[in-house]
């Protein structure tokens, strides 16, 4: 359940971002100024060139953010089983041993 709500949360922080770095694209599309004739080409191919470069970047530290999620979880994970079973070991050993003493007593 915890590694499902992490993924959903960084699969979310993802799309923001994504969107985010889209956005510059979308504000340039809207300038009056930028499209005139002549010069306003030149000016949307560098904004479509910025806007590829940010998505390209948002999308990295997205990939970054869900490997270090990853890393995370796996180590939470590991340590919490460890712990599991050394206590389930020591129960048991705790049962035997309780029990041999049960035995000789009788």
């Amino acid at each position: 359940m915890l590694l499902s709500m992490k993924s959903g949360r960084q699969l979310s922080a993802f799309f923001l971002g994504a969107a985010l770095a889209l956005m510059p694209a979308f504000a340039a599309g809207v300038d009056d100024n930028s499209n005139q004739q002549g010069a306003g080409q030149a000016g949307v191919k560098q904004d479509v060139k910025t806007a590829g470069k940010d998505t390209k970047n948002a999308a990295q530290d997205a990939g970054h953010g869900v490997a270090n999620g990853s890393k995370k979880a796996y180590n939470a994970t590991a340590r919490v089983t460890k712990k599991v079973w050394s206590k389930t070991k020591n129960t048991t050993k705790g049962a035997v041993d309780g029990g041999k003493d049960g035995a000789k007593q009788q």
